[in-house]
């Protein structure tokens, strides 16, 4: 088994958020449950009110220098289409997008459009003429999708998706590739909560069996997605489980891909 490695950009700045969604009402709301809880110390919250200060919401770059220091290439999921809590601009979407890719980075769109397939051909549209790329995958933001989603994905003419959470091994829509995955950072710290329901030590325990599970059926790729706004001080559990779970596949000798090459690996 070999593993996938990508991440969602929710979210760049607070600032993006205000006067348009809720998302930072229900961010200072989650942080005092998980304070008053125990969940968090009161250095962390420390943090996460001095991002508020900072106007910063995304660690890309940190992210991406952890990353290549361990040799995991990943694929990052960009939005250029608002809707949903994902409120940054266009501008600031092709900001990334072309900075990503001066890193080395994979990069395609975190998908808003998942009803209608006029809507969803215009997204994969605009995501080709912001990124110059003729080849790219896609995640639907929260992973919505209908009995239709990923048949008008393969028309628009997606080279892969990964918007399934499941157990299974990939498999081709049409040209296109869908690679299930089992790891989302979110459902192993926070479910069945919408705030942080576990420990450091206790979301190792629960990846542990996902990837035991994983290896007992065989599937030729673990698929991992982690969001990048957690990959900091602020949200140390998170940080701190990221941190872990590529050393544990590491010292388990398990290669890390990413989607472009496993699908050349698919197909040979």
């Amino acid at each position: 088994m070999k593993a996938i490695v990508s991440h969602d950009i929710d979210h760049l700045t607070l600032s993006e958020h205000y006067l348009r969604d809720l998302i930072v009402p229900k961010f200072f709301v989650r942080s005092h449950i998980e304070l008053f809880s125990g969940k968090i110390s009161l250095k962390e919250f420390g943090n996460r009110i001095g991002d508020v200060f900072k106007d910063k919401w995304q660690h890309l770059e940190a992210l991406h220098r952890f990353n290549q220091a361990h040799g995991v290439p990943t694929t990052y999921f960009i939005g250029v289409c608002r809707g949903e809590g994902l409120s940054y601009s266009k501008a600031q979407s092709a900001y990334w997008i072309h900075k990503l890719q001066d890193l080395g980075c994979d990069v395609g769109p975190h998908s808003i459009a998942f009803e209608n397939a006029g809507d969803i051909e215009k997204e994969y549209a605009l995501f080709k003429e912001l990124s110059a790329q003729q080849s790219f995958g896609t995640r639907m933001h929260y992973i919505r999708t209908n009995e239709h989603t990923h048949a008008n994905m393969a028309k628009a003419g997606y080279a892969f998706d990964s918007s399934e959470m499941d157990y299974k091994a990939p498999y081709k829509i049409g040209t296109m590739w869908e690679f299930p995955f089992q790891v989302m950072d979110s459902y192993i710290i926070e479910k069945p909560k919408q705030w942080q329901s576990k420990d450091f030590s206790q979301s190792c325990d629960a990846t542990k069996r996902i990837i035991d599970k994983s290896l007992d059926l065989g599937l030729p790729y673990l698929g991992i997605d982690f969001h990048d706004r957690y990959f900091s001080d602020s949200h140390k559990t998170w940080k701190d489980w990221y941190m872990w779970l590529i050393e544990y596949l590491r010292s388990g000798n398990i290669d890390f891909v990413n989607f472009k090459t496993a699908i050349r690996e698919l197909e040979s």
